[in-house]
């Protein structure tokens, strides 16, 4: 019912919203000149890095935090929900707000709320101090998410996106892969606040490029706080139904029936909107919904394959914790390198093309881990799959976040990136989600295969859905990768 309503209601906003991707290129600036343009991507990058090498360098420290703070395990773990949740929380809302006050003052702010927070994460007494210092550090991400990916709309000249976007794929590639090993490094020499204590002159030095940051025009719409409040709960209740499902069904189901309510209701609130909090004008275009489903779909089957992979290099090949992540890292590795090959082969294959190769080759390294027989040398098989899935991941990410910010106005650029950070985010739940439902189903031996097999099964889906784009409805062409402007394609609006 909510997707007929999505393709029926008119507006003369939709219109524009439905453009091609190309076409809205034809509007946009030329980017910032040099060297200022360096300033801002600094600024992009950096904060970026910023926000994913803190996530992943958090979660090696907490044994040691809770050791030291007198809390259990499970009460530890809320220093990761807490700031995952005020990620996904606060995502679209941060895409609003910034379209209304602006992208660099928002985007800054948020980077200047992270490093602060950073140092309350450092100098944390006991774990509730730490857990809310971690909300902090969560609303200040989920500004730099979404806004940062706007920002580079206006900061690089549009035949150089696709490039630009790819270099923000890789550094957050590589700060994904860094991370353990850093962390570890930093609790080899120091206790665990200097883990948060880093991110001070990072975050300083980052808040200084963002003086070179463009400053695009603001939108006039007034915040509704209400539709904030929904969109907090629909989200919160969701992420925390999934989690408690398996083990408390009663309570789970509950809060994933709020979420379904919620959703429901903010639908109906936003729906008469012309830019609604949550993008309903930009998921009435087909090229973009098209997108965002395969985001998801592919979030899924990474998710999903990163708890399992783990348990099944350590548990059924019998190797040490050490050498499971060193037999996972050739997927990072692998993303950094299909990254910017991805962004050349762009401005001269559809990008749906290379979204659905690089999904099925995604989907083909995970069903190898799930099938293979491994007898003997189990070292390099698990490093060649892990590394194929990386490299398709790769090559699905950069033109398919491309897609979605083309797809969206100018002016909702913010929005497209909240859609994506959203998109992402979901998928991760649903696969975090999953793979709970396999281990409390299955023995640990099926729930892994199972796993992988369905994850795998996940990233297919992305490839067909992929397949569903085509220059005739609404992808960017090569040549329009160039800079040309084709004429807009009728009948995007369903």
């Amino acid at each position: 019912m909510l997707s007929s309503t999505l393709r029926t209601t008119p507006s003369s906003n939709l219109t524009r919203a439905a453009e091609t991707p190309e076409a809205n290129a034809a509007h946009d600036t030329d980017g910032l000149p040099l060297p200022r343009r360096l300033a801002a991507v600094a600024a992009i990058l950096g904060a970026g890095v910023l926000v994913v090498l803190d996530g992943a360098i958090a979660n090696i420290a907490l044994p040691g935090i809770a050791r030291q703070l007198q809390a259990s395990p499970a009460d530890a773990v809320w220093i990761i929900t807490a700031y995952q949740l005020a990620v996904v929380m606060f995502l679209l809302p941060a895409s609003a707000v910034g379209e209304r006050f602006g992208y660099r003052r928002v985007f800054a702010g948020g980077v200047a709320l992270f490093t602060a927070a950073s140092v309350l994460c450092a100098v944390s007494p006991s774990l509730p101090w730490l857990v809310a210092a971690r909300c902090l550090q969560g609303l200040g991400s989920a500004a730099v998410m979404p806004l940062g990916l706007a920002l580079l709309r206006f900061t690089y000249p549009r035949r150089l996106l696709a490039r630009s976007i790819a270099w923000n794929a890789l550094a957050v590639a590589a700060a994904s892969a860094a991370g353990p090993t850093l962390g570890a490094l930093i609790l080899s020499a120091a206790s665990w606040p200097w883990l948060f204590a880093v991110n001070l002159p990072i975050g300083l030095l980052v808040l200084v490029a963002c003086a070179g940051l463009p400053t695009p025009p603001r939108s006039q719409r007034p915040i509704d706080v209400g539709s904030i409040a929904l969109n907090a709960v629909m989200f919160a209740s969701f992420v925390l139904g999934g989690d408690r499902v398996v083990a408390h069904p009663l309570q789970g189901g509950a809060l994933l029936a709020l979420s379904a309510v919620c959703m429901v209701l903010l639908v109906r609130r936003e729906m008469p909107k012309a830019a609604p909090l949550i993008p309903l004008d930009l998921l009435r275009v087909h090229s973009f919904r098209v997108s965002v489903i395969a985001s998801v779909c592919c979030f899924t089957g990474q998710m999903a394959s990163l708890v399992a992979l783990p348990f099944y290099i350590q548990h059924e090949l019998g190797q040490s914790a050490v050498t499971a992540g060193l037999l996972m890292t050739p997927w990072p590795l692998a993303v950094m390198l299909a990254a910017p090959l991805s962004a050349r082969l762009a401005q001269r294959v559809p990008g749906a093309w290379l979204c659905a190769a690089g999904s099925a080759c995604f989907a083909t390294g995970l069903a190898l881990c799930a099938l293979w027989p491994m007898h003997g040398d189990t070292v390099l098989p698990i490093a060649l799959f892990t590394g194929l899935a990386g490299l398709g991941f790769g090559f699905f990410q950069t033109p398919n976040n491309q897609n979605m910010l083309l797809s969206a106005p100018k002016e909702r650029s913010g929005a497209a990136g909240g859609a994506q950070g959203t998109a992402r985010l979901t998928g991760l739940t649903l696969g975090s989600l999953l793979m709970s439902l396999m281990f409390a189903l299955l023995p640990a031996h099926g729930a892994v295969h199972w796993g992988l097999g369905m994850a795998a099964l996940a990233a297919l889906g992305g490839s067909v859905a992929s397949l569903l784009r085509s220059p005739a409805r609404g992808e960017a062409a090569p040549s329009a990768a160039a800079g040309e402007a084709p004429a807009l394609a009728p009948g995007l609006v369903k």
